[in-house]
C-alpha cells in the first residue's frame, strides 16, 4: 500500500513559512538550512494532514498560536545547537 502523496506533518509548513519570514535564505548557506530544518522538526511533534483547507477550517487559534509559539522555540533552539556544533567541527 502507498501512502498518498497528499499526506503531511503540517508542522513542516509552519517551519518553512518561519524560514520564509525570518529570510534565512539571505542569513544561511542551503547546507545550514537543510541541517536546521532537521532539528527543528525533531523537537516538534507530528501533526499529519491531508488538505491545508481541514487545518484551516477546524484548527482553533488558540492551537495554531501554539503551534506557532512551539515553531519559533525550536528554531531558537536549533540554532544555537548547530551554531555551537558547527563552531567546535
Amino acid at each position: 500500500m502507498k501512502i498518498s502523496d497528499d499526506i503531511h506533518n503540517y508542522y513542516e509548513k509552519l517551519v518553512v513559512q518561519h524560514f520564509s519570514l525570518s529570510k534565512f535564505e539571505e542569513k544561511y548557506d542551503e547546507d545550514f538550512i537543510a541541517d536546521l530544518t532537521c532539528v527543528v522538526l525533531n523537537q516538534l511533534p507530528t501533526r499529519y494532514i491531508r488538505h491545508e483547507v481541514d487545518m484551516a477550517f477546524y484548527l482553533p487559534a488558540s492551537e495554531r498560536f501554539e503551534m506557532e509559539t512551539k515553531v519559533k522555540k525550536a528554531i531558537s533552539k536549533a540554532i544555537e545547537f548547530m551554531k555551537l556544533h558547527r563552531a567546535a567541527s
